[in-house]
């Protein structure tokens, strides 16, 4: 039985601003209002005067601000449901108009090694929750989907990069090592190095090379793949070294360290971008691959 002022509640929430719910919600989910400022494309100043004036309209104070540390009061949680499933109405509805004979295709590139990982889990819920959604995933080398990103052939892209850029709707620091074969490993004093990696273009190949030269050390091409697949296995037959990010690295691999003479290499990042005139769906993707970004770094950390 649903008493009257849960009913009271849904009516007051029907009327609010959804920009308003939207900042809302991602505050919540990103922890902050930084995060939650790149995910709406808005100012961390603007977020935060958006929340008061939320607060404002139903009375309640929704977050408790400690420092950097934002979470969601009893009235917040409340809310925040209700703020989903007004949003998620609102965004399906002008998908449809916009789409009377479906909600169009969303152009998604990722790369080879997230293909591979659990968020292929994710876009098949994706993909179920949105019936009249065409998703188009390309798993691709990170060169390869910049480029297409940039030339409007993309509508999303999840790629690496060198760290430091600052055009994104977010970005997640990446941890990188090297990499042998726990059964057959490689001897990590021969005078030239084995290097298994993609091909001419990769950010790996480039910071295995540069990291290797700048020791002084010489190295040589053992073998090349535009398949991470083949380039795991590879390393599992002992047929050199390479460098592969945490969720590539397989059981059959072992890290190699600094006291073996090979330190991680922290100097990428995992990008997420999508086109200037992406869709509500595109970016409501953009979220749940956010999230899920979020999630591998929270348990990685």
């Amino acid at each position: 039985m649903i008493n009257s002022a849960s009913v009271d509640f849904r009516m007051e929430a029907a009327m609010l601003d959804l920009e308003l719910l939207r900042s809302f919600v991602s505050v919540v989910e990103a922890g902050g209002f930084t995060r939650a400022g790149a995910r709406v494309h808005r100012t961390q100043s603007t977020v935060s005067q958006q929340i008061k004036r939320l607060e404002e309209d139903v009375g309640q104070v929704l977050l408790h601000r400690d420092g950097k540390d934002v979470r969601p009061t009893e009235a917040g949680e409340r809310l925040l449901s209700y703020a989903r499933r007004l949003l998620s109405l609102a965004e399906e509805a002008r998908d449809v108009l916009r789409q009377p004979g479906g909600e169009g295709a969303i152009r998604l590139g990722i790369p080879e090694d997230f293909a591979a990982y659990r968020l292929a889990k994710l876009l098949g819920a994706f993909s179920r929750s949105h019936p009249g959604l065409r998703l188009d995933v390309r798993a691709d080398q990170s060169k390869h989907l910049a480029r297409d990103l940039g030339r409007g052939e993309l509508d999303l892209a999840l790629y690496k990069r060198e760290a430091g850029a600052k055009d994104a709707i977010a970005v997640w620091p990446e941890r990188v090592h090297w990499v042998t074969s726990k059964s057959h490993p490689v001897d990590v004093d021969v005078s030239s190095v084995p290097l298994i990696g993609f091909p001419l273009g990769c950010i790996y190949r480039a910071g295995a090379i540069h990291a290797l030269e700048s020791a002084g050390r010489a190295w040589h091409t053992a073998y090349t793949s535009s398949s991470l697949a083949g380039i795991q296995a590879a390393v599992a037959a002992g047929m050199g070294l390479s460098i592969l990010s945490e969720m590539a690295i397989q059981s059959d691999h072992r890290v190699l360290t600094a006291k073996d003479g090979f330190a991680p290499i922290n100097k990428t990042e995992v990008a997420l971008m999508a086109s200037p005139d992406a869709s509500p769906a595109t970016l409501r993707l953009a979220d749940r691959l956010a999230e899920f970004c979020d999630a591998v770094q929270s348990k990685a950390a």
